[in-house]
């Protein structure tokens, strides 16, 4: 097994890396009972294996071998320490990751700016005992607070069955009661309480929600009450939501509030080299750097390095400069996948004088109704948001409101020469929003 485990590995690690840390491991797999033991040569090796590497071998074991199997690690001495990493918690790892591979604590890059809230997070979750609830993750969109989120639910999983954490988005939990309860909170609620952790993002869908903004100060008590993890996520800072219940909204404020900083050029650099390690993709530092500048939105820089890698797997190895330049080429102003409604509307606002928050506000005089369909105009166009969800991030509108805006929008500048113009410009202006 271990030479086949080996070659895996070469997938994303240096045969002088291995050499280094893989090779000097003794590795017995009993495939009866899904159980992997590791043990190392001495215990100095352990303490340093636990602290730089194991996460990262963990998860490679785990693609390797698929769900269900469990790792446990063994010194050789008489006075061996505990190998694990002292934050491990247990002399026995699960090493599934059921809320997504990709999303550990290792994978998260960051710099001095974001140092407290990984810290903060990896403390939440270690901790048998709830010291930090709830945990409240802010940041915008891009940021990395779901990945964050998803990390810990990965490393709680490891000693906690995973069936025991409820990890959804605000959206998600307001279907539990309308949908899979069909209306029934009572049952909806103890579904809910048999959970041992409760995990929401995107608190910023609560906006119009008024009734599970008040179901959630029963299910926070409940949680709360019984020494029960919670984690929430939202976009900004809570002291910014004046849509929230006051009661849920003080009791949210009871815990630990972390927030991330938007990933600037070093996190960005950062997270290239890791992804082209990983993926075993020989861009040059100025390559490296030439994507870090050009692009900022994490998601975006993922699309460009998979067709980076595509090319490589299935053109050509060799990537050279002309190769380089016509695929960022090709796909350079697809920026509109870093913006944000709320990034248009403040455009929109600037330019037709109107404002922000009469946007989303019910108020009908002609200047403000036409720049707010024209703020959903180009809403829909640049990013391609659902109707209903559109809705939601101008004040809850009904989604019909927002399809009559984008009609009208349509029909209006095909005779009228101004209107088509301004769009255009509002068009440039929203590309270019981010590079200010």
């Amino acid at each position: 097994m271990k030479e086949t485990l080996r070659n895996h590995l070469l997938k994303s690690c240096t045969d002088q890396e291995l050499l280094r840390w893989f090779d000097p491991l003794r590795i017995e797999f009993d495939p009866d009972s899904k159980q992997v033991s590791v043990t190392f040569p001495h215990p100095f090796f352990a303490d340093w294996f636990g602290s730089q590497v194991q996460s990262r071998f963990e998860e490679q074991l785990g693609q390797f071998l698929g769900d269900g199997h469990a790792i446990s690690y063994v010194n050789t001495g008489p006075s061996a320490a505990p190998p694990l990493r002292r934050d491990a918690g247990a002399v026995t790892n699960r090493i599934d990751f059921p809320f997504g591979r990709q999303f550990t604590f290792d994978s998260f890059i960051i710099n001095k700016k974001n140092y407290f809230p990984l810290a903060s997070a990896k403390e939440v979750a270690k901790q048998d005992n709830v010291v930090f609830n709830p945990f409240i993750v802010c940041g915008k969109n891009g940021s990395g607070k779901s990945h964050l989120m998803r990390a810990v639910a990965n490393e709680i999983s490891k000693r906690r069955d995973p069936s025991s954490i409820l990890l959804c988005s605000a959206d998600e939990l307001n279907n539990i009661y309308r949908v899979k309860f069909a209306g029934d909170v009572f049952k909806a609620r103890t579904h809910i309480f048999a959970y041992d952790f409760l995990f929401v993002d995107e608190l910023h869908l609560l906006r119009k929600e008024k009734t599970l903004q008040q179901e959630l100060v029963t299910i926070f008590n409940h949680f709360y009450d019984n020494k029960k993890q919670m984690i929430f996520c939202c976009a900004d800072k809570l002291t910014s939501y004046e849509f929230l219940n006051p009661t849920l909204k003080s009791r949210l404020e009871w815990g630990l509030i972390v927030t991330l900083k938007q990933p600037d050029l070093e996190i960005r650099v950062g997270y290239i080299q890791e992804m082209c390690r990983l993926k075993k993709l020989p861009l040059s530092k100025e390559q490296v750097l030439t994507l870090a500048q050009r692009f900022q939105d994490f998601r975006y820089l993922q699309g460009i390095l998979l067709k980076l890698f595509a090319f490589r797997e299935l053109v050509r190895k060799d990537i050279d400069k002309k190769d380089f330049e016509h695929i960022l080429n090709n796909t350079e102003e697809k920026t509109a996948e870093a913006l944000s409604p709320e990034a248009i509307m403040k455009t929109v606002s600037e330019h037709l004088g109107v404002n922000l928050k009469e946007l989303t506000g019910n108020k009908r005089h002609h200047s403000i109704a036409q720049a707010r369909q024209v703020a959903m105009y180009l809403c829909r166009q640049l990013l391609g948001i659902s109707y209903p969800a559109l809705g939601r991030a101008f004040g809850g509108k009904d989604h019909s409101t927002v399809l009559y805006s984008v009609k009208k929008m349509e029909q209006l500048q095909h005779d009228d020469k101004d209107l088509k113009q301004m769009l255009k410009d509002l068009k440039e202006k929203c590309l270019l929003y981010d590079r200010r």
